[in-house]
Formats: C-alpha cells, structure tokens, sequence
C-alpha cells in the first residue's frame, strides 16, 4: 500500500532465468501473487506479458522473480484507477495486430508469440504465450503469431456476425515483418520457408477467402509489442492509449450511488 510507484510492469531488456544466482523464496507466498495477478490481466492486459513471464517460475521461485513480481504490484500502484474503456461512438470495425520476440527466452530460446484485436474502441481479445517448440527463424515465429491471430479472428467474426454485427469487409491484420505478409499473401521465398509447417498456411486460405487482409505496420507503431517483451515508459504509455486503457476514476460510481 506504501510502496513507491514505477512507471513500467518490467525493467526494460530484463531476462528472467530459472536460476538467477539468487537465493529460493517461499514457494507458496510467490504464485498466490502470480494467480492473483493473472486474474487481474482480464482489465490490465499490459500486464499480460509480465504475468506471463512469472508464471514460468512457480515451481522453484528465486529472489529476482519475487523481486520481479513485486515490481508490478508497484506498477499497478500509480495505473490503480486504470482499465479497459469501451465507447458506443464508433464504428463496429474489427482490427488485429500481431507480433512475436523470436528466441527471448536464455533458458531454451523458445518465443513468445502475441495478437491483439479491437472493435472500434478497447481490446476485447488478447493473447501472450510462450511457444512449446522452438522456431528456427523469426519469419517462422511471425508466421506462428499470425496464424493464431488468424484463428482468433474467425472466430470474432462469426460471433459478431451471430448478433447482428456481420463484417463486410476483410478483418485487417497488422504486422510488421514484410516477408511473412508475402508469406501469407503469396507463396513466395519457398526455399527458405520450407522448415514452415503446412499448418500455418492457413494463414493463406483465408486471406484468398478475403476474410481477413494483412497490413504491413512499423515496428515502434505495433501495439502487440506489450505482450512480447519489457517495454519503456514512453512505448508503454503509447501502447496503453491504442488499446484504450485509461484512467477511468471518473466513471467509478460508489455503492451508496447506486
């Protein structure tokens, strides 16, 4: 309750290891933190990444993980009045963003894949995981994040269509790796994406089916990157506003109110 605000979840460039050179720390106290924060991610999604991250540790915490959690509970300490603002005043247009930090993770190198959509105003759906296999190239790791964001975004898009808010238009979805949108568009650089499971080229079918459409977007413009490594304050405040998390104290309306 007295702790000392910080302006990010996570220190920039930080990587967490499984032994950090740090004495172990109490294995129940560190993921009752853990479980309570992932709870919290469903109003405070640029938190996503960190819960993500820490999860990774409950079985054997150390020092610098618990030291790590904490860290957020200060970030959240100055965002305490912040969460998802959702408006009436626009349009019913579903738009993605996806992403990936290839080979992150210094203990196996495996990735973290990201998407993000919204629907007019807030984020509705989003997702930060951390693959099971290792990607042997970015472009494949790109792919993967895209082909989830794809899956997701037929989903939305039959549910939206289900109550009455039919897409005309192919769901755009924006990356900021030009080789996997021709990937995706078009078979293109066969010989260096042959490591590429077929899987994934059904990225291509629905593009060809115009449900969704790929957009090229400049890295420090990607949304996504919030759920795939520790950002500053300056790309953590910018992130925050595209995905309508704001300050909403003035929306808060007490019990006796009511």
């Amino acid at each position: 309750m007295n702790c000392k605000a910080v302006s990010t979840p996570l220190e920039q460039n930080i990587k967490l290891r499984s032994d950090h050179g740090t004495k172990e720390v109490n294995g129940t106290l560190h993921p009752q933190l853990v479980g309570s924060l992932n709870y919290l991610t469903t109003t405070r999604l640029e938190i996503a990444y960190a819960v993500s991250i820490l999860s990774q540790f409950m079985a054997k915490p150390h020092e610098s993980h618990w030291i790590t959690a904490k860290r957020v509970l200060r970030y959240l300490k100055g965002t305490i009045n912040f969460g998802v603002e959702y408006t009436n005043a626009c349009n019913v247009e579903l738009i993605g963003h996806s992403h990936s930090d290839w080979a992150r993770n210094p203990d196996d190198r495996k990735s973290t894949i990201a998407y993000v959509f919204n629907i007019g105003s807030g984020a509705i759906s989003w997702s930060s995981k951390k693959q099971a296999t290792f990607s042997v190239s970015s472009t494949e790791v790109e792919y993967k994040a895209l082909c989830s964001g794809t899956c997701e975004a037929i989903w939305l898009r039959r549910i939206l269509e289900e109550v009455g808010e039919g897409q005309q238009e192919p769901t755009v979805i924006r990356c900021d790796n030009r080789t996997t949108i021709k990937l995706g568009n078009n078979p293109v650089c066969h010989a260096r994406s042959k490591h590429i499971d077929t899987q994934y080229h059904f990225v291509r079918e629905k593009v060809q089916s115009k449900e969704i459409s790929l957009m090229y977007c400049n890295t420090n413009e990607n949304v996504t990157g919030i759920f795939t490594k520790p950002l500053g304050k300056a790309k953590i405040e910018f992130c925050r506003s595209k995905l309508c998390v704001v300050e909403i104290q003035d929306y808060i309306v007490s019990l006796d109110e009511t």
